[in-house]
């Protein structure tokens, strides 16, 4: 990828597309907040990554309106039409309708008066183009009518389809609004980019990098995340890291190695992404990592565990079966697989390997068995009390895990009347 390259325009004539046979437009409860809010004159317009996605064929999620109807009457049409209506951000224009059990997010057309990251001061207007020119890039200044006619006021099909992620007017000036648009600029790349990224964007999101202290580590960590299970992330990583931004994001030095063979892994076993553990292979080497990460985006609990993985070997060597079993019981399916596929990664066998490919799927291949005594089938035994109960059950499990899993539980009574006769041991 020649990423400081600016991409050639070829595609800029080309003509936007109706989307009135897109299946979401036609959806009940879409149709019954056009209703509402006079979809038909034109006053409310579908907006931004429903019409992305649908352009590009992929499937839609939620769908956003922008309309031109002040929020207080929004909330009254809303009401007046069944509709439940939640004041979620009045003081930016956004309500929150619920349709059929649908929630949809509808915003009154706005131009900034003052920008200060996300919480702007803004007025209403009934100005499309207005409206479009305060978003962050072109291909999410996309509008669509209630009959499907596409608004395009500033060419962003054209470069949506071109895999031309380009920042609305002044990059420089985008960026000062909320620097989280510099993160965005590359998420967006990882998810809709072509080739080269826009040379204005990157070069101003280079310069300022300095921006990305004042940002708070949950919106860091979420664009972070979405970034990194992205069909193109390990490019858009590779550009963060040839600026010197990737640092700054994970506040140590990566390795990209780990990372893309993690990515080549999961493509190979046809495996859905996982973000924590792409950032694990990309940032995580000794337990410290993964509790200075935790701290720094403020992750959870389970999600530092998953994370820690990344700096815990998983073999020297790659583990028989009977081996793999034992390991895939004591740590739980998702965690055998996280660390089988980092250690995969750690190292340099291809893809193509047989033993890590059948390692990585035994999770899916093999159904853990129950261990099925309870404390008690110990007490019936008529020699433990207290604790010694627990402490035998551990003793029994552990020997039936060393014999492979073998015993019923008819077996297992067996085995811990043996144990019992013989003192336990």
């Amino acid at each position: 990828m020649a990423e400081h390259d600016t991409p050639q325009d070829t595609s800029h004539d080309l003509a936007p597309p109706s989307l009135d046979a897109a299946p979401w437009l036609a959806r009940p409860e879409t149709l019954r907040v056009f209703a509402a809010l006079s979809g038909e004159t034109g006053a409310t317009r579908a907006v931004g990554g429903a019409l992305r996605d649908a352009l590009l064929g992929l499937p839609v999620a939620d769908v956003d309106f922008a309309t031109t109807i002040v929020p207080e009457k929004v909330i009254a049409r809303a009401r007046k039409a069944g509709l439940k209506a939640i004041p979620t951000g009045l003081a930016h224009g956004t309500v929150t309708l619920v349709a059929d059990g649908v929630s949809f997010e509808v915003t009154t057309l706005r131009h900034d008066v003052e920008t200060f990251g996300r919480h702007a001061t803004v007025s209403f207007t009934e100005d499309w183009a207005e409206d479009a020119a305060r978003r962050d890039f072109t291909l999410n200044a996309l509008y669509a009518g209630m009959d499907g006619t596409l608004f395009d006021p500033l060419g962003g099909y054209p470069d949506l389809m071109a895999g031309r992620v380009r920042f609305i007017g002044d990059p420089a000036m985008r960026i000062k609004e909320d620097y989280l648009r510099i993160l965005r600029f590359f998420r967006f790349n990882a998810w809709y980019g072509r080739g080269a990224f826009d040379a204005a964007g990157l070069s101003a999101c280079v310069r300022a990098r300095a921006g990305l202290r004042q940002l708070s580590a949950e919106r860091v960590a979420s664009e972070v995340k979405r970034l990194l299970v992205a069909p193109q992330a390990s490019e858009a990583v590779s550009v963060l890291f040839d600026y010197g931004l990737l640092c700054d994001i994970l506040g140590a030095a990566p390795k990209l190695s780990r990372f893309a063979r993690l990515i080549g892994i999961e493509d190979a076993l046809d495996r859905k992404p996982h973000a924590i553990l792409r950032l694990a292979a990309l940032a995580v080497f000794v337990p410290e990592d993964a509790k200075r990460l935790a701290r720094r985006f403020k992750l959870s609990n389970a999600e530092q565990a998953l994370l820690a993985l990344g700096g815990v070997p998983f073999v020297d060597a790659l583990p028989d079966e009977a081996a793999a079993k034992r390991k895939l019981y004591a740590l739980g399916p998702a965690a055998y697989a996280a660390r089988v596929l980092l250690a995969w990664a750690n190292g340099d066998a291809p893809v193509t390997d047989p033993a890590w490919r059948s390692a990585a799927t035994l999770a899916e291949r093999w159904d853990a068995p129950v261990f099925s005594l309870r404390g008690t089938d110990i007490t019936a035994l008529g020699k433990f009390s207290g604790p010694e109960i627990g402490d035998m059950l551990r003793r029994v499990e552990q020997r039936w895990i060393e014999g492979g899993f073998a015993e019923d539980r008819e077996g297992l009574l067996a085995l811990a009347k043996a144990l019992a006769a013989d003192g336990g041991s």
